[in-house]
């Protein structure tokens, strides 16, 4: 499983004003592209559907049909993560796309759940509280052995911190954001990645004025 994320220089991902923050370019939007072709599911956290209204669809022509060639649905299963249940039936992650839609509960919040996005996507009791290692093993047993995670930061930090990312891609973006208020890449957390323990950096790569760090977590890497 690998962890997508862009960050400014001072490791924030979205700057405090209504609009977006572009933090990448185009070169590394289609390389983020490549590589969700390549996988079986996205995940996103119910945070950013609500904020971001993403579509997680492969943008490339040609990889949509590469995908649908080989059996496959055009663009990866979207996965989200809620613990109220408060999801928007309307949102592009929903109405987007033939792929299928699978969103995990809380088990407090599974008949909220149903009620406002079971008619759009399948609804699973994901533990209360929230179980990521549960989640793994049902989209395990779903066939999803390639996720993606791309936020935000909630969906991060919970990933990193139970240790079940095995490879990080970092994009940093050359611009300071220096804002407080504004979301970064990861909560506070306890993170198996410290002075004493650090992650091993697979490669760097400049892609025009942004720089892609990729990190490997676990020996399950795949370099």
């Amino acid at each position: 499983m690998l962890l997508s994320c862009a960050a400014s220089i001072d490791g924030y991902i979205d700057d405090n004003t209504d609009e977006r923050l572009l933090l990448s370019n185009d070169a590394d939007f289609d390389r983020v592209d490549e590589v969700r072709a390549g996988c079986d599911a996205i995940l996103v956290g119910a945070n950013t559907i609500r904020q971001d209204n993403p579509r997680l669809l492969v943008r490339s022509d040609a990889r949509r049909e590469d995908r649908v060639s080989r059996g496959l649905t055009a663009s990866p299963t979207k996965v989200t993560v809620t613990r109220n249940g408060d999801l928007d039936p309307n949102a592009k992650f929903f109405g987007a796309g033939e792929n299928e839609k699978i969103v995990y509960t809380a088990s407090s919040a599974l008949d909220k759940t149903q009620q406002s996005v079971g008619a759009v996507a399948q609804v699973v009791d994901a533990g209360d509280p929230v179980n990521f290692h549960q989640i793994l093993d049902d989209l395990t047993g779903r066939g999803i052995n390639k996720l993606m995670v791309e936020g935000g930061a909630a969906m991060h930090t919970e990933f990193l911190t139970a240790g079940l990312a095995d490879e990080l891609h970092l994009v940093v973006a050359p611009f300071f954001v220096g804002d407080s208020k504004a979301p970064r890449f990861v909560k506070d957390g306890q993170f198996p990645w410290n002075k004493d323990h650090r992650a091993h950096l697979a490669s760097v790569t400049q892609i025009g004025d942004v720089v892609l760090l990729r990190y490997a977590l676990t020996e399950r890497f795949d370099a």
